[in-house]
């Protein structure tokens, strides 16, 4: 064996084996910043979280799934007087209309959900961005139910009112954390959207026409029934099932997972998480309209119950102490995603 070229190979392997070392490293350490590295690393998120209050999420659904919203069937007077009610929480709460004129309606055309002789709107709300307000942050959730039927109100508590009140405390926390010299580093658009129970129209009509680009978007949190109990998982009641966090982006499941164990720790189940679900979940709230334009997205689920789609999904039946959890866990989520050093990658 020539000893010279022994040492050279023995060198050579020497800095293969470094070089794929600090690439492993680097890789390693890029992820640890997605996960970990937050620009309020030092601000304590859960004292804006617990902002979220029982009282509020209760006194706010009890109002927005009465009978007086009239099942907020989309384009129905009902459904009217829950986006005035919404807008006047925004108001309320200092938040800016997330239209570039400040204004919190986008209306959807009747002729974009079958009937022309009716309109609907999205309704939004913004908080921008102190340091990347070219990127935004879009938490959703349905505001429209199923209407009545033979004179029955389907209040849609759970579905999608559980929703809708948790956006509304969401922003009001992020609103709070601003006043504290705490705002978003990246912007955070609040959308509720209209049409979902006909078709996810309203979140269909948003992604083609959208107040802020698709590709400046970095991830969409959507909520969609969080304050009850699937009947499969009363054993052990602090879940929600997570759908989506891993599809597009291994950052944004990372990063959820982190913020959850750091936070919440909550039981984050992953049982319909699948493109092959027979329940086919994934394609069907809205945060699908945001996911095929690669978005990344996680869908926030408590599953179905013997109330979905019927009279008795009411508000009496939320359990509001895990309700309020599961609400905190989106904002904490939002919260580590709006001030992270990067976005979450598409895979």
């Amino acid at each position: 064996m020539n000893f010279k070229h022994t040492i050279l190979a023995i060198s050579a392997v020497a800095l293969i084996a470094s070089c794929s070392s600090k690439k492993k490293s680097n890789e390693e350490k890029d992820k640890k910043e997605m996960v970990s590295t937050n620009a309020y690393a030092d601000v304590d998120a859960m004292k804006y979280a617990n902002t979220i209050t029982l009282d509020e999420l209760r006194d706010q659904l009890y109002y927005y799934a009465s009978d007086e919203m009239e099942g907020r069937y989309t384009g129905s007077p009902g459904q009217k007087k829950a986006v005035e009610y919404l807008q006047s929480l925004y108001e309320k709460m200092g938040v800016a209309g997330g239209n570039l004129d400040g204004s919190y309606f986008q209306t959807v055309p009747g002729s974009y959900f079958n009937k022309p002789d009716l309109t609907s709107e999205n309704v939004l709300g913004f908080i921008k961005g102190t340091e990347k307000p070219e990127e935004v942050l879009v938490i959703s959730a349905h505001l429209d139910h199923i209407g009545t039927k033979n004179g029955v109100v389907f209040n849609g508590a759970d579905d999608d009112g559980s929703g809708t009140i948790a956006l509304i405390e969401i922003a009001e926390a992020f609103k709070k954390a601003a006043e504290d010299g705490y705002g978003p580093k990246r912007s955070i658009l609040f959308l509720h959207v209209t049409g979902e129970e006909i078709g996810l129209y309203g979140s269909k009509y948003y992604s083609e026409n959208p107040v802020y680009a698709m590709e400046n978007t970095i991830a969409n949190l959507n909520i969609d029934m969080i304050g009850r109990i699937d009947p499969k998982r009363e054993a052990k009641t602090d879940y929600i099932y997570l759908i989506g966090s891993d599809m597009l982006s291994q950052d944004l499941h990372d990063l959820s997972e982190m913020a959850n164990e750091k936070y919440m720790k909550l039981d984050l189940d992953y049982t319909y998480n699948g493109k092959d679900d027979p329940n086919r979940f994934y394609y069907r709230s809205d945060h699908y309209n945001f996911a095929k334009n690669d978005v990344p997205v996680i869908f926030y689920f408590n599953g179905t119950h013997e109330d979905y789609h019927r009279a008795g999904d009411t508000p009496d039946k939320i359990e509001y102490e895990l309700y309020q959890k599961r609400a905190q866990l989106v904002f904490v989520t939002a919260w580590e995603l709006a001030n992270s050093q990067s976005r979450p990658t598409l895979k």
